[in-house]
């Protein structure tokens, strides 16, 4: 069971009003000193990963390409040395359109980036201009055939629906559009409202409208049948591939296998254990270059939410929960709903399910008697 490797990147040309992640603009005099204290992070930690072999590295954010290719090709280098990178590892950078072009995308596939995930959120750019996205529509289109030119096959395309003004009309042809240029990976999250966000005090204010959950529901379905159709396979609530193009890494955070991470805000998480790094970046600098671990925090689960974690980890994914976890009764309502299936021994979500998961986990979790019906699930 391999581990991975994430590195956080925090740097953003702008910050989104939507965004909840660790990014910053305005801070580009940190680049340099901020991939030093990456790779000085790596050396503080990686005694104690010397028996992991690692299947993949993630290097995201942020925006990762507002580093010069060189920064990032030095640090994939430096990782490698340090830590026992399979070869033929998943190695994937995340880009934003407008921080690429055909000569950067060349080095970085050079460098060993053999995966690639494009920002490209909509290709509407009324959409674009409500997320306070900085690239237009065109600029998707051009990243990903200079991609294609570099060589890539392997490119991830991110989308995000459910933004004000955004109708099920123009969300299919983003569908449409995206299927057109033919990514091996599709990964399209519903926008949600975090109150800490300009976003979110703009919803608290009146100032803006909050995402319709019915509407957003229809664009999550309107997303399964099309991409199905095309042939992607829906194997994550978030993520359609290919054949053969399941991002590992990710699959690596929903199976619980182990992780380092690396960067400001990052988090790790082996043997129970999860922890996460200082978030501002000029005091993650400053600890890691006075040689102490930047460490903010950490948790350990306790049994029983350790066994509510997996069960809603696995049931975003194909993979599903062995049958036996689950009292039948318990899960016979769920599977007469179509909000289950059964499958080789495992209980597995439908799509259908994929809309009410919190529920549904809480459900299967319950310990109520079987006898009793579930809780508002079957008013569906």
């Amino acid at each position: 069971m391999s581990a991975g490797i994430y590195v956080h990147v925090p740097f953003c040309l702008t910050r989104c009003g939507y965004c909840d992640f660790n990014a910053v603009a305005g801070l580009d005099h940190l680049r340099s000193r901020y991939v030093a204290a990456v790779l000085r992070e790596a050396d503080l930690i990686a005694p104690a990963w010397a028996e992991e072999e690692f299947g993949s590295v993630f290097v995201g954010g942020g925006t990762p390409t507002t580093l010069d290719p060189d920064h990032l090709s030095g640090l994939l280098a430096h990782l490698r040395a340090r830590f026992r990178v399979r070869d033929g590892a998943e190695v994937t950078v995340e880009a934003n359109p407008d921080t690429v072009d055909a000569e950067s995308l060349e080095r970085l596939l050079a460098a060993g980036f053999g995966r690639l995930s494009i920002g490209a959120q909509s290709f509407d750019a009324g959409v674009l201009r409500a997320l306070e996205r900085v690239h237009q529509p065109d600029a998707a289109r051009r990243a990903i055939h200079q991609a294609r030119a570099a060589g890539y096959r392997n490119v991830n395309l991110d989308l995000i629906y459910g933004a004000e003004g955004e109708t099920l009309e123009s969300w299919e042809r983003t569908l449409l559009e995206t299927i057109d240029l033919r990514p091996e990976h599709v990964s399209a999250y519903a926008l949600t409202i975090e109150p800490s966000t300009p976003l979110g005090r703009k919803v608290r204010a009146g100032v803006a409208r909050p995402p319709d959950p019915d509407l957003q529901a229809d664009m999550f379905l309107l997303a399964c049948e099309r991409l199905a159709s095309a042939g992607y396979q829906h194997y994550e609530v978030s993520n359609w591939a290919r054949p053969g193009f399941a991002c590992l890494h990710n699959l690596g955070y929903w199976e619980r296998r182990p992780y380092a991470g690396l960067g400001a805000g990052a988090h790790g998480f082996r043997a129970g254990r999860r922890w996460w790094n200082v978030r501002p970046v000029e005091q993650y600098v400053q600890q890691v270059e006075a040689g102490r671990a930047p460490v903010g925090g950490e948790e350990r689960l306790e049994p029983s939410d350790e066994h509510l974690e997996e069960v809603f980890l696995r049931l975003r994914t194909l993979r599903g929960i062995p049958a036996s976890w689950v009292h039948p009764g318990v899960a016979a309502p769920y599977l007469e709903l179509g909000l289950l299936e059964a499958r080789d021994g495992d209980l597995v979500p439908t799509e259908r399910g994929m809309l009410l998961l919190n529920e549904l986990v809480l459900e299967l979790t319950s310990g109520r008697d079987p006898r009793i019906p579930p809780r508002g699930l079957l008013t569906m």
